[in-house]
Order: structure tokens, then sequence, then C-alpha cells
């Protein structure tokens, strides 16, 4: 019997050689994170090509004031001041804070280094500049410690959930305005605001279950 040939080996092999399910898997998610980039880049392209100038200055201001938490630790020096429920507000919302800001800064943007947005490169107004963060850009810690504040203040303090919260929202677009952050990292930082906040409550409930436990806070909402 002849030994076969190599046109008979070409014959048998498949057409394709199957795709290992791990690799298929690997490649979808890699285009699915190919266009969420695109977008992104594109939103905060959309942005910096929107002339605002009325805006521009308020915005940059408040993305300033915004540094190093220092609006949340007004608010809550504030809040200290006006009674028991308040001062219990306060504590949490600035115990939320410190576990958004480690969270973001010692996890998050060491995790992923994403790169700062090329801000020459899209051309954002010189009047939107603030001081561009040596730090890698994904989350926004900016955006994580501001709605972890509205967030845990606003569930002890339900008065002061909407004010608060258009507050964080308003720091969070600012970071984009401003050219700092793509909007992806602000609405990460949004993400780990709410999961930090939800810590700190269930801390405070755990240690002080009289004061921060889940019949207070419903007590709370129908007053």
């Amino acid at each position: 019997m002849s030994e076969p040939t190599s046109t008979d080996q070409d014959v048998t092999r498949p057409l394709t050689e199957p795709v290992p399910p791990a690799d298929g898997l690997r490649r979808v998610a890699s285009a699915v994170l190919g266009d969420l980039r695109a977008v992104d880049g594109a939103l905060y392209a959309a942005v910096a090509a929107t002339p605002t100038p009325t805006l521009d200055r308020a915005l940059r201001r408040l993305s300033h004031a915004a540094d190093h938490s220092k609006i949340s630790f007004a608010v809550a020096g504030a809040l200290a001041l006006g009674g028991p429920r308040p001062r219990r507000a306060a504590l949490v919302g600035v115990g939320a804070v410190a576990v958004a800001s480690a969270s973001a800064n010692l996890l998050g943007k060491r995790l992923v280094r994403r790169a700062r947005p090329d801000r020459e490169a899209a051309r954002v107004t010189v009047d939107r500049h603030v001081p561009m963060p040596t730090s890698a850009s994904f989350p926004s810690g900016h955006t994580a410690s501001a709605v972890a504040f509205a967030t845990a203040v606003g569930t002890v303090l339900p008065a002061a959930s909407v004010p608060l919260g258009a507050l964080a929202g308003a720091v969070g677009y600012s970071r984009v305005h401003t050219g700092v952050h793509y909007p992806g990292d602000v609405a990460a930082g949004a993400v780990l605001g709410i999961a930090s906040a939800a810590t700190a409550l269930a801390v405070a409930a755990s240690r002080f279950p009289a004061s921060y436990g889940p019949g207070r806070a419903l007590r709370a909402r129908r007053r």
C-alpha cells in the first residue's frame, strides 16, 4: 500500500481550526471594550467641542473646589451643627468619602492605569483648564467621593438627597468639562461611590444599630 501523499493529507485537514471557547470570549470582550472606548472618546470630544463660555468658569471653579472633597467636608461640618440626625448623616458621609477615596486611588487607579485624556489634542479651551492630575484616569476619584457622600447622607437625611445628588452630578460632569476625565471614568466613579456609601452605611448599622439600623432609616423617610 502506498503512503498517503501531502495532497491527501491536505484534503482531510479541516478548513478552519476550531477556536477554543475561552479565546472566543476574549475576542468578544476585546471588541466590546474597543467599542466602548470609541464611544467614550466620542463623548469626550463632543463635550470639548461644544462652546459653553457661560458655564466654563463656574464648572472650572466647582471642579477645583471639589479637590480633596473640600465641598463634602464643608457640608459635613455644617450638618454637624444641626442636631443629632444631621450629625449622624455627616459622620457616615465622611466615612463613605474615606472608603470611596481609598478604593479609587489605592485600588482602581493602580489596577486599571488608564492614561488621562489628551486635552490639547481635543482642543479643550483654556478657560476650562484645571491642573491635570498625574494619577491614572480611571475611575474619577472626585466623582466617587461626591457620590458616596451624597448617597450616604441622603440615606440618613432624605431631605438632603436631592441637592447633594445634584451637586455630585455637577462635580462629575465638571471633570469631563474641564478635560481631565473621560465620561466612562465618571460613570465608574459614580458606581464606586454608591458601593462605598453602601459599605459605610452597613458598617455604621452594624456598629450603631440604634442610630443607623433599618428601623431608623425607615422612620426618617416617613418624617
